[in-house]
């Protein structure tokens, strides 16, 4: 079989693969046109797959087998089973190319199971038929590559810029309350600069910490001390406790971007726009890498009746959407008349490191 010459581990497993099962037979006795199209699959460093025949059945390189993640072995299996989840989705674009019509798409969409959980994906591949000798198309050749990782960073790029615009127009209203509060005191004029100097150094260290958008995986606690700490303008304001829980670098950003508006909030409307406001943060955890759950609570208390706001801005979508996203959980934010209450739960599993991007560090 000197066609899977090169073909790396997977001309290997193709060797050793039994083959009875499938309508294709011993590989020796395979077309000359699923022999030719295989060998080039297996030479190429690019992620190639060939869907064959009636059955769709699956050969592909080495490339290919990250995409596949935790997905049992799909060698000789049907491309529908191997892709169930998204059948709906992606089988009209196998139909075309058994149809004889190519289809290119950039960065498409797919929610798809491939660690045990649904996950938003996104992939640019080519589906191109494949033909014999005589022009008959027998199967297809699926060109692909994941973008996940670039559409990801550039989410995360706009919801950094996003929350900067947003920040700087919060900026003059968070500073001039910390001077208010700082100055209600009636301490001496050097206690008083001094503590207001700390804390103006505090809220443009928080500053820093949101645009840090590489940083390594950090503890949970160490997060949320850090974006609370432009906002202590008393010690009794917070009370925050929980075990330590390491957090991926973009659900460190995250959540240290939702936790600074919900002080924003709380400073301008809520429990610290008054003196004796309490703001408690607690979060509980599970054991790590398993379907424990992980719930993280903010609630207000002490401060003036609140209303839910008439109109939804920037703020509000890092808090509803883009922090449950990153921890692939829920999150509830209701408008008590006591007090503002945040709840984000989800599994461990998901907590700490992006299975698909290891390179953030284990959780």
């Amino acid at each position: 079989m000197k066609f899977l010459n090169g073909g790396g581990e997977m001309a290997v497993a193709i060797r050793n693969h039994d083959w009875s099962a499938t309508g294709l037979g011993f590989p020796q006795n395979w077309p000359p046109a699923l022999k030719t199209a295989v060998s080039m699959a297996l030479n190429s460093k690019f992620p190639k797959c060939i869907v064959w025949g009636p059955d769709l059945v699956s050969i592909y390189n080495d490339a290919f087998r990250p995409i596949l993640g935790d997905k049992p072995p799909a060698l000789g299996r049907s491309f529908r089973d191997v892709w169930s989840e998204v059948w709906d989705t992606i089988g009209p674009i196998a139909e075309r190319a058994y149809a004889g019509q190519a289809t290119f798409i950039e960065d498409f969409p797919l929610v798809i199971d491939r660690y045990g959980y649904p996950e938003q994906t996104y992939f640019t591949f080519c589906y191109s038929p494949i033909r014999d000798e005589h022009g008959v198309v027998h199967g297809l050749m699926d060109t692909v590559i994941e973008t996940t990782g670039k559409i990801e960073a550039q989410r995360q790029a706009r919801l950094l810029n996003g929350e900067l615009e947003h920040r700087i127009k919060n900026a003059l209203t968070v500073i001039q309350a910390i001077i208010n509060q700082t100055f209600q005191s009636g301490r001496e004029k050097e206690e008083i600069l001094g503590d207001l100097g700390r804390r103006i150094g505090a809220l443009a260290d928080a500053q820093t910490l949101l645009t840090r958008s590489s940083m390594a995986e950090a503890d949970i606690g160490e997060i949320v001390n850090h974006a609370l700490a432009p906002f202590r303008t008393r010690g009794e304001s917070f009370h925050v406790e929980g075990t330590p829980v390491s957090l991926s670098a973009k659900q460190a950003l995250s959540l240290s971007l939702a936790l600074n508006e919900l002080a924003t909030n709380a400073l301008k409307y809520g429990a610290l726009s008054r003196g004796g406001g309490i703001v408690k943060i607690a979060w509980k955890a599970g054991r790590p890498g398993t379907e424990d759950e992980f719930r993280l609570d903010w609630s207000e208390s002490g401060g003036p009746p609140v209303s839910r706001p008439t109109r939804r801005g920037f703020g509000s979508r890092i808090i509803d959407t883009a922090l449950p996203q990153d921890f692939v959980g829920e999150a509830r934010l209701s408008y008590d008349p006591d007090g503002v209450r945040y709840a984000l739960t989800t599994q461990m599993i998901h907590v700490g490191a992006d299975p698909r991007f290891p390179e953030q560090g284990g959780g």
